[in-house]
């Protein structure tokens, strides 16, 4: 060998150029042409499904934790900071920090509601003061019918009060018509406390955009609630709303510290861990279900390589005779197995990504071609499949299904590499 001749290094042109007419022979070649399209397209379709199932599953998640958080908040403030006139120094401590949005006072309670027509249901009261309750997402949003102007200034010659939509279709009334409220902590007599009992005027109907809500919630303003449930001079919670939920844990930390050891301070991450854990295991369980749709496409890989490799015995031979190394041959049959593996996967992965980019147009051509609403917003009240993209966590689908790839290439080529030319020649 000359001194200006030097052996070609790992995955040279020569190595990479050899994968490549591998995959492109025909069968009568040797090649194993129709396996490698069939495990690409394996790939392509487990890649894209998994990008939008776990898209479209991020975005229902999203949408139901954004519908909760807008009923309930992000903080809840509570204790005996919330009596008498120190209420409204805690408030506007609240209202101090930078990242704090919207900081409302409330008071909770159950009720037994009867409408006019002897229906009768449970309900759950939240007073709010009339300008909070105007200034929030349901008050923005929310209203369906009737209006909230008169919220709090006695229209209708009574006591104004907002329902839920659901509870106002199962009462059967609108706006004007009078309902009756009953109160366990309100009364009081000679022989204790007794049930109160005061009829309030339906202002407006709201929804909330969670059904649960809707059944339920009774929204009296808070001075009225105050008399009616026996807590004057005192609120049930602060409920506080920040710019970022995530940072939610942080955020009560701050608070806990600003405001002391007699306030309880609680965010929704707790609230709502049972379903947050639920949605987690969901989650998970569903991501490896489909990736075993990746992993049977990618085992498609060595059975092609397989083929590929008993194919092409004594090209092997040949080329470890002129001085090709083990290391040549592992790396020229795993280019060519990678490589399905890899266009499988970029392909899917774009695939996916447009869909979930497009999906509300998607969705309204093939409604269109039906001519029916596949996602009724009066069952599952929202307008179109969410879709929410998380980056991570599709690279992290992408990258896996990479691994899986090299892996399953890897296990046939290092079985080329270890063929004895001088046996494959002599039984071939």
């Amino acid at each position: 060998m000359s001194d200006d001749v030097r052996p070609a290094g790992p995955f040279s042109a020569w190595e990479l150029g050899l994968a490549w007419r591998y995959l492109r022979a025909r069968r009568k070649d040797g090649g194993v042409a129709l396996i490698a399209i069939i495990s690409f397209l394996g790939i392509m379709l487990g890649v894209m499904v998994l990008v939008i199932v776990m898209s479209v599953m991020n975005g229902f998640t999203s949408e139901l934790i954004n519908r909760l958080l807008a009923v309930d908040g992000h903080v809840y403030v509570q204790g005996n900071t919330l009596t008498g006139a120190e209420r409204q120094q805690t408030l506007q401590r609240v209202r101090s920090l930078p990242e704090v949005v919207e900081a409302t006072p409330l008071i909770q309670a159950e009720t037994f509601v009867t409408g006019p027509g002897g229906a009768s249901a449970g309900g759950l009261v939240r007073g709010v003061r009339p300008d909070d309750l105007r200034a929030s997402t349901i008050g923005r949003d929310g209203v369906r019918v009737g209006s909230l102007a008169g919220f709090g200034q006695g229209d209708y010659g009574g006591d104004t009060i907002v329902i839920g939509e659901a509870m106002a279709q199962r009462l059967g009334v609108g706006p004007g018509d009078t309902l009756t409220l009953l109160s366990q902590d309100g009364g009081g007599s000679a022989f204790g406390a007794a049930p109160l009992e005061k009829s309030y005027v339906v202002g407006a109907i709201v929804t909330t955009g969670v059904a649960t809500f809707d059944q339920v919630m009774i929204y009296m303003p808070i001075d009225q609630a105050e008399l009616f449930f026996a807590r004057e001079g005192m609120w049930d919670m602060i409920q506080v709303t920040i710019q970022r939920p995530e940072r939610a844990p942080e955020t009560t930390e701050r608070l806990r510290e600003l405001l002391g050891p007699q306030a309880m301070v609680l965010d929704w991450t707790t609230q709502n861990a049972t379903m947050r854990g639920a949605l987690a295991v969901e989650r998970t369980v569903m991501r490896l279900i489909l990736m075993l749709i990746v992993l049977v496409a990618a085992l498609n890989i060595i059975s092609g390589i397989v083929m590929l490799v008993k194919n092409k015995t004594r090209d092997i031979a040949i080329m470890r005779t002129m001085g090709a190394g083990q290391g040549s041959i592992l790396r020229i049959f795993l280019t060519a197995g990678f490589s399905i593996g890899a266009a499988g996967t970029l392909i899917g992965f774009a695939l996916g990504v447009l869909f979930c980019l497009f999906i509300r147009p998607i969705q309204s051509f093939i409604e269109s071609l039906i001519g029916r609403s596949l996602f009724p917003p009066e069952i599952y009240f929202l307008d179109g499949i969410p879709a929410r993209i998380e980056w991570p966590e599709i690279i992290i689908i992408a990258g896996a299904a990479l691994v899986l790839s090299a892996l399953a290439a890897l296990i046939p080529s290092w079985r080329a590499s270890r063929i004895d030319p001088v046996e494959a020649l002599r039984y071939e």
